[in-house]
């Protein structure tokens, strides 16, 4: 396995990881209805998506070097 394979399974997990993170927590807010928790989910929503983008222009910016 190469190095950029390994690091394409790391963000990608990360991401999933952080998208039902962000579920979990705004389900947390559905049942309790704190701003800091509304706050929380759109931040992990936002790494989700940027861990994303990274993850798909990755072959890209590989390629460059």
């Amino acid at each position: 396995m190469r190095l950029i394979t390994a690091h394409k399974i790391l963000i990608a997990s990360a991401t999933i990881f952080f998208v039902f993170f962000a579920l979990w927590e705004l389900r947390h807010y559905s049942s309790g209805g704190d701003l800091w928790t509304a706050a929380r989910s759109a931040l992990y929503f936002l790494v989700s998506v940027g861990l994303g983008v990274y993850l798909k222009n990755l072959r890209r910016w590989y390629k460059l070097r």
